[in-house]
């Protein structure tokens, strides 16, 4: 082996050496935020979640910055996580991919939206101060319990962040039709009364004219139809 070769060789593991000690340097620095953290959640008394934290792989916290939102530990245990991915999930829901202090937050306006870690999660913010602020339907009651790491802070809440329902607008009344109109049978067009009125019973416009009458002296008591069914009383 020549001597440029081996100078290649000997750069090549150099910097290898050094790739891999930054890239260990981060991950303890991350887990030590992860430790000192953990360590103010147990100090505030929300050791269900901090539980929870520790069921999942190590990574989900390392690979990002992080702002957790945290249900106390009554609430809790009221509720059902699923299994599989279920603590993985409701841990992606109950975070922030950034860490924020409640400062940060409350300069944030009404109507604001802002992801979770969980992909099309979103948060809706509805900011009515420092003591009345909301994301989706919980409202941060403990603010700043983490806030000695540089990676990770974390604030109490009082529920389990829930989705906001979407309405859908109800579509206009020019592109649909009422169903209790459409059943509603055509009334039926009867002859206009003026038609019959217009003329005398005795003589109506279409009938036939009458015909001659008898010479013949009339009966007591006997009547002359007339036309309609009418009857003549003389």
């Amino acid at each position: 082996m020549d001597m440029e070769s081996h100078n290649m060789t000997l750069s090549a593991v150099l910097m290898a050496l050094i790739s891999s000690a930054t890239t260990a340097t981060t991950i303890n620095n991350v887990n030590q935020d992860l430790v000192v953290a953990i360590a103010e959640m147990q100090t505030a008394n929300y050791f269900t979640f901090v539980m929870l934290i520790n069921m999942v792989p190590p990574s989900l916290i390392q690979a990002n910055n992080v702002t957790f939102l945290m249900p106390n530990d009554r609430t809790l245990a009221k509720t059902t996580i699923p299994e599989n991915n279920g603590v993985v999930d409701f841990l992606l829901r109950h975070s922030i991919p950034s860490p924020l202090l409640f400062d940060h937050l409350v300069h944030i306006p009404t109507g604001s939206i802002i992801p979770s870690s969980e992909p099309k999660f979103m948060l809706h913010i509805s900011n009515n101060g420092r003591k009345s602020f909301y994301l989706n339907n919980v409202r941060i009651i403990s603010p700043n319990i983490c806030t000695a790491g540089s990676s990770i802070r974390c604030h109490g809440i009082d529920g389990v962040v829930k989705a906001i329902a979407t309405v859908s607008p109800s579509p206009s009344c020019s592109n649909s039709s009422s169903p209790m109109a459409a059943a509603t049978p055509p009334s039926p067009s009867w002859p206009p009364p003026s038609s019959v009125a217009a003329s005398p019973v005795g003589t109506p416009s279409n009938a036939p004219p009458p015909t001659a009458q008898s010479d013949s002296p009339k009966k007591s008591g006997s009547s002359q139809p007339l036309p309609f069914g009418g009857l003549s009383l003389d």
